[in-house]
């Protein structure tokens, strides 16, 4: 009996939040084969599927970095996927790789879009979408060339129980930083400080924040790392020290918004304080990926970076739901979709 295949199209474009069941369709189709391949192709599985809040922006019809998800087109997703087969000389069966397969259980994707991982031991398969992966790579690449930490700064982290803001917490913590993680609730606040190194961490939803905020950075803010826009940016604004780095990676807070965004209320402080505000994007860095990846990954068994992961199961057709976990707090670092059972351990399937 042939195999099936799901797969996520979009169905229309969300004003407001993802509606399970109306902006995506879940089709099933038989599955491609190795008969499928061409010259140059590589059929995956899917392994884990990325959550990432990005992915909401994909599917506004505007100008970015990368064109919107058309409608009727297949979600776009990164992957950790398993090698099936393969007409190319760049992997083989069984390998596991990197790819943005998108949201569907099997795939027929270019040999020269697939990445081989390879991380050493001490590290997890999942790391290489999280930790040692794009968002670990985020954080590594927006420190190092606007963040710029020195020891002994005062360094905010907004979003920071994500999976973008944890690592970044933890790199500015190994470059001597004095680091003040902001958060949705007191469990999370906890880990940051507990189980993640941050000196401080402080939740927003506190009635006292603002006052909690101001009392924790006595010094003020040497570099901000923005992962939610929205009156948070305008708080650290109003802490900048003078010559402070803003990194600007997201705005979570706006993603599902209804009304157009208000504008930064405190932006006369980037002149005042002479402010370095600067956004970028992570794919930027491709040709660096490959020794910044060993770096992260060395980290990792040092023990210096640890992971935090929220691995939704119940295969590829939770994934419609399991996103919304990105925007009322119900994650807590990575956020991924189990597609298929493995043992991490030994790289079997479950199933």
């Amino acid at each position: 009996m042939a195999r099936k295949n799901l797969t996520f199209h979009l169905a229309e474009r969300p004003k407001g939040d993802i509606v399970p069941g109306k902006t995506f369709n879940l089709v099933e189709t038989d599955a491609p084969t190795a008969n499928d391949l061409k010259d140059g192709e590589v059929l995956v599985e899917n392994i884990y599927l990325s959550l990432d809040p990005a992915m909401r922006t994909w599917l506004y019809d505007v100008r970015s970095y990368t064109p919107p998800v058309a409608i009727g087109e297949k979600m776009r997703g990164g992957c950790i996927a398993r090698v099936l087969a393969s007409k190319g000389g760049k992997v083989k069966e069984g390998d596991y790789v990197f790819v943005w397969s998108g949201w569907t259980e099997v795939a027929v994707v270019a040999e020269d879009v697939v990445s081989l991982i390879d991380l050493p031991k001490g590290t997890r398969l999942t790391d290489a979408i999280g930790a040692a992966g794009p968002t670990g790579l985020t954080a590594y690449f927006g420190l190092r060339d606007i963040g710029k930490p020195k020891a002994g700064e005062t360094v905010v982290v907004s979003g920071a129980a994500g999976a973008t803001g944890s690592v970044a917490g933890q790199i500015a913590k190994i470059h001597g930083a004095r680091v003040i993680g902001i958060a949705g609730s007191d469990e999370k606040c906890k880990v940051l400080t507990e189980e993640l190194g941050f000196d401080v961490a402080l939740n927003y939803k506190s009635p006292t924040f603002k006052e909690d905020f101001a009392k924790a950075t006595p010094d003020f803010i040497d570099v901000y790392w923005d992962n939610v826009g929205g009156e948070i940016l305008d708080l650290a604004l109003s802490r900048a020290a003078t010559h402070a780095r803003f990194v600007m990676c997201g705005s979570i807070s706006r993603y599902n918004a209804l009304e157009k965004a208000p504008g930064v209320r405190n932006i006369q402080v980037v002149t005042t304080q002479r402010v370095r505000m600067e956004g970028f994007i992570v794919t930027d860095y491709l040709k660096e990926f490959s020794e910044a990846k060993k770096q992260l990954s060395q980290w990792i068994v040092e023990g210096k970076l640890k992971r935090k992961e929220t691995i939704v199961k119940g295969g590829l057709k939770v994934a419609e739901t399991a996103i919304s976990n990105l925007f009322n707090g119900g994650n807590m670092g990575k956020l991924l979709v189990e597609v298929k059972p493995i043992d991490q351990n030994n790289k079997k399937s479950l199933l």
